[in-house]
């Protein structure tokens, strides 16, 4: 199959990213602070994860026709 090593790739990316997350979060429960999300972290995070999500997509639907 073509799209087998594809496809590990975004799995084994995705456990990174998974595992990053929960290491940022462990370390601001360790030091005692909550975790919250503010305007700015909204302007911060959404640059971000937009462009990542129309290019999933778009891949997803490219891939499919």
């Amino acid at each position: 199959m073509n799209d087998s090593s594809f496809v590990i790739f975004i799995v084994f990316g995705t456990i990174w990213i998974l595992m990053g997350i929960a290491g940022v979060i462990a370390i601001l429960k360790m030091d005692g602070q909550e975790i919250r999300f503010g305007k700015i972290g909204l302007i911060v995070a959404i640059p971000i994860v937009i462009p990542i999500i129309i290019t999933l997509t778009y891949a997803a639907i490219k891939g499919t026709f």
